[in-house]
């Protein structure tokens, strides 16, 4: 019996606790609650054009290839985007691979930045330089 009220009384506090919690964010300065999270440059990318075309097999630039397990793919306001959702679309995106040659990761970009990106060649050092300092703008101006 008595452990049946250490339970209850562990439920009452855990709930004191959700309703002060939750009374202090509604009272938070508007300019605080307002701030939206940063999207921070990806590093060790490579531009390309995603085509889904039945999960997890995509292509890449017109070669075929293909999502790992738990594949994440970001959309403009870095919300995660499920692949069967975008299938057939042609899409620009900077990717990253696994370390067994899969695309691990992927944000989609806007056809303008992507066609910044488009004269950038990253198996160079000055051009890999370059791709990170064209992402650190492109991403740095959509906070």
């Amino acid at each position: 019996m008595i452990r049946c009220i250490r339970s209850r009384n562990r439920a009452a506090h855990a709930f004191a606790a959700l309703a002060l919690l939750t009374g202090a964010l509604t009272s938070l300065p508007p300019t605080v609650a307002a701030q939206g999270i940063v999207r921070e440059a990806p590093k060790d990318v490579r531009p390309g054009r995603l085509v889904v075309t039945a999960a997890p097999q995509i292509t890449l630039d017109g070669k075929p290839d293909r999502l790992s397990p738990g594949a994440r793919i970001r959309d403009l306001n870095n919300m995660l985007v499920l692949s069967a959702g975008i299938t057939g679309q042609d899409i620009p995106v900077v990717y990253r691979r696994d370390a067994a040659g899969l695309v691990h990761e992927a944000w989609v970009l806007t056809p303008d930045e992507y066609r910044r990106l488009g004269g950038v060649d990253p198996s160079s050092a000055e051009g890999f330089k370059r791709l990170n300092e064209l992402l650190a703008l492109i991403f740095g101006a959509r906070k």
